[in-house]
């Protein structure tokens, strides 16, 4: 046995399920290894940003992490902007580097670079294995130290001479262990008094809180006078629908955020850290709510549940109750809009089924209208860096095989990922993408009024308009092995998702805007 094969079965020993693989010429003995392991499943992508977001819409579904292989510095460096959402979202990621056999990396080869400062800002671990025998303990220590309560990052640089060399007696490797969550009672009783005291509250609830456990103590919560929920902005997975309770988000804009917090005494964080804005604006604080309003009833990877239902039950909520209401429909014949594609789609969800949403174009307008959808989960982009959406939504088809998983995707952000569809192609996955073809980088015209400019000149427009040329997005679909359509009216929307859903087979939909 070899470093590679013993790297290899300690991870099938840890239940490994995937590894999201780009691999090179320094991880060619990890390939090989693979052969020697049948419960080993590599998964090939054509971009290592597929790798790590896929890991992150695989962990964030599965709860347990996935792997990821890369190649060298340059390699790695490809995929750390998904890791910086995967970091935001407390996803648990394996991350495998193979790096220069350490008898060559010291003359400075081309591709030689300093990995470890590449992985230290997106890692919460890192380490390079410095003996081939200690291989397999440094992939149980990485495993430990990513599949936290909170979630975290680990990265492992392989030297490839280490992967190569023959083993006789590899060091004991530790044992893989579960987290467990724990609240404690100290926050529960803190809110508790200040509700029973009549203070005007505003939950913010993020992490396992927005599970289906956790949204119906939040309903319970959400009864009481003076208390008001919201989810937070960009939660990493929030369950909806199904007669569970609307938890609208906290909006996005600092002004409007701010005036929504304002109403209240004090802000209750569950399970988010302080509220921040996304961006700093002139005359706008960057705290959403001082900080003498602050009050914790949970840290991330506390049980935020736990904690929710130990209070629902300490201030006598009442029993839960389900959401009543319907969907409202758009006119069927009328022209696509982002908030008729929100109904639409919202109507025409699987049971049970993940939606994986990134862009501001149609995202609010679904999230808002998907509240009386059937019962179906969110993934969002927590760390803001655009490219996320199509892979969490493939490593989330393959985190609950045979599943249909739904990505509402803008057409800016959609290409810096699009080497997912070939994926999906490859692996034949129950994904329909939705993408929202307005041709424009609509979020940054927002942001260029904002700013205080009335009317866009060529050079503004040269920087935010997608469509010189517009991109042919079934053409692109068809050149990477999926089936697509395009649809301008809601009737047409929503024939070619029902179309898509039921054929349980890769499909784009192109919604012209």
């Amino acid at each position: 046995m070899n470093g590679a094969e013993l790297l290899i079965k300690a991870a099938v020993e840890a239940d490994i399920e995937y590894c999201f693989a780009n691999p090179g010429t320094t991880e060619m003995p990890l390939v090989a290894a693979m052969e020697s392991e049948p419960r080993f499943r590599p998964v090939l992508t054509m971009f290592e940003g597929v790798c790590t977001g896929a890991a992150d819409g695989y962990g964030r579904v599965a709860g347990r992490p996935a792997m990821t292989l890369t190649h060298l510095g340059p390699g790695f460096a490809n995929g750390i902007a998904n890791l910086h959402n995967a970091r935001r979202a407390n996803t648990p990621i394996v991350n495998v580097i193979g790096d220069h056999a350490s008898w060559h990396v010291n003359y400075d080869p081309p591709l030689a670079s300093d990995i470890h400062s590449l992985a230290n800002p997106v890692s919460k671990w890192v380490r390079t294995s410095k003996t081939a025998e200690s291989v397999a303990a440094d992939f149980v220590d990485a495993v430990n130290a990513a599949w936290q309560p909170s979630g975290a990052i680990s990265t492992l640089v392989l030297p490839m001479d280490l992967q190569a060399k023959p083993i006789e007696h590899p060091l004991a490797a530790g044992h893989v262990k579960a987290p467990v969550r724990r609240f404690f009672s100290d926050g529960v009783d803190a809110v508790a008094q200040k509700i029973k005291a009549g203070k005007r509250l505003v939950f913010i609830v993020g992490d396992n809180g927005v599970t289906e456990a956790g949204l119906r103590a939040a309903g319970r919560l959400a009864q009481l006078p003076n208390v008001k929920m919201f989810a937070e902005t960009f939660p990493r997975i929030s369950h909806r629908g199904g007669g569970l309770p609307d938890l609208d988000r906290l909006p996005y804009f600092p002004e409007v955020a701010i005036k929504e917090l304002d109403q209240y005494d004090e802000v209750v964080c569950a399970g988010v850290p302080e509220p921040i804005s996304y961006f700093g604006y002139e005359g706008l604080p960057s705290r959403l709510a001082e900080q003498d309003r602050l009050v914790v009833l949970a840290e991330v990877g506390h049980d935020v549940v736990g904690a929710m239902e130990a209070l629902a039950d300490a201030v006598s909520a009442p029993a839960f109750v389900e959401l009543q209401g319907e969907l409202v429909m758009p006119d069927a014949d009328a022209e696509l809009t982002p908030q008729s594609i929100g109904q639409v789609v919202s109507a025409g969800l699987p049971h049970d089924c993940i939606v994986s949403v990134e862009g501001g174009t149609c995202g609010y307008p679904f999230f808002t209208a998907s509240a009386h959808a059937v019962k179906h989960r969110v993934i969002t982009n927590t760390g803001g860096a655009i490219g996320q959406g199509i892979p969490a939504g493939f490593g989330a088809a393959l985190a609950e095989p045979g599943n249909t998983v739904i990505c509402l995707q803008s057409d800016g952000s959609a290409q810096y990922t699009i080497q997912t569809l070939w994926s999906i192609a490859r692996e034949n996955l129950p994904i329909v993408i939705l993408i929202a073809a307005n041709h424009r980088y609509g979020i940054l015209q927002n942001e260029l009024r904002r700013y205080g400019v009335t009317e866009f000149g060529p050079q503004s427009l040269s920087l935010t308009e997608l469509d010189k040329p517009k991109v042919d997005w079934q053409s692109l679909a068809k050149a990477y092995g999926v089936d697509s359509t395009a649809v301008k009216t809601n009737a047409e929307l929503a024939r070619a998702l029902k179309t898509g859903t039921d054929s349980k087979a890769p499909f784009l939909i192109e919604m012209c805007l």
